[in-house]
């Protein structure tokens, strides 16, 4: 999966300028200039991997086979990978040695730390269960970027809901003031495939986004579901049915889902704010009996 650093710049700035980001130019020559690439290494925890089938079915800026094959450097994710038992945890300890202080850390999933972290086993090493929450206190500090993929590794979201008996805690509480750069939270039940991929780019190229009071990039996350929706002016707008889309800020409502094709409300459900750090609430929607 090895590809020169200069052919994965040239795709991002492609992919940046299909999704008008600005580029300092300068940045780009100069980045372009170097030999290696940063790898990522992907850790699953406690969730239902939505984010890495959400990433599956990017298309903007491009296909995943695209990504996976010529883009990006993934030496590390237990749902794509075809490693397995000794073989993968080598994979992912060598990688992180080898690449310490340059790989992306992306963490999917809440950290359990309940009975020692010993509710989510990642792994073995030479025979010993390696615990989520071991390898995010290992391998957090060693990567330059750590990026929480989804609301459950951005803010506990459904593994960590009451009466969360395993424990269950973001990223950036398992990580406060160990990591280089503050954890990038980029929430979403999934998080919306664009956004990661092209957040991925964005620290590559261009360094730590600008973040919310969250951590999430803002330009992502700066502005509500409401303010862009598609109901918003039509008179049929599901605020008064406890829609959360007025307070919650997400994409869906611009970037779409399935390919740009559709999202919640314009197939006839109110936004349940499903990226908010709060998410889950009971019940869902707020105006709910």
């Amino acid at each position: 999966m090895k590809i020169s650093r200069r052919d994965f710049l040239a795709w991002t700035v492609a992919a940046g300028v299909a999704l008008n980001v600005e580029f300092n130019l300068d940045n780009v020559n100069n980045v372009m200039a170097a030999e290696t690439d940063p790898p990522i290494i992907w850790l699953q925890g406690s969730g239902c991997s939505g984010c890495t089938i959400s990433t599956l079915n990017v298309t903007n800026p491009t296909t995943i086979d695209n990504v996976l094959l010529n883009k990006i450097s993934m030496k590390y994710n237990s749902t794509l990978m075809t490693a397995s038992g000794d073989l993968a945890m080598q994979t992912l300890d060598q990688s992180a040695t080898q690449y310490k202080g340059q790989f992306i850390l992306v963490i999917e999933g809440a950290i359990p730390t309940g009975a020692s972290g010993n509710y989510c086993v990642i792994g073995e090493v030479n025979g010993v269960p390696l615990t989520m929450q071991q390898a995010v206190l290992k391998y957090g500090p060693m990567a330059k970027y750590v990026v929480a993929a989804g609301t459950c590794a951005s803010f506990g979201g459904v593994a960590a809901a009451a009466p969360n008996k395993t424990g269950s805690s973001s990223a950036s509480s398992i990580l406060s003031g160990k990591t280089t750069n503050p954890v990038v939270n980029l929430s979403g039940c999934p998080v919306h495939p664009t956004v990661i991929i092209q957040t991925l780019l964005d620290l590559i190229l261009i360094g730590m986004p600008a973040v919310d009071t969250n951590h999430r990039p803002t330009k992502y996350y700066g502005a509500t579901v409401h303010s862009t929706c598609e109901r918003r002016s039509s008179g049929h707008c599901y605020e008064d049915e406890g829609c959360r889309g007025p307070y919650s800020q997400n994409v869906c409502s611009t970037l779409k889902w399935n390919n740009g094709q559709s999202w919640c409300v314009h197939n006839n459900y109110a936004c349940i704010g499903c990226a908010d750090p709060t998410f889950p609430t009971t019940p869902l929607l707020s105006g709910a009996d």
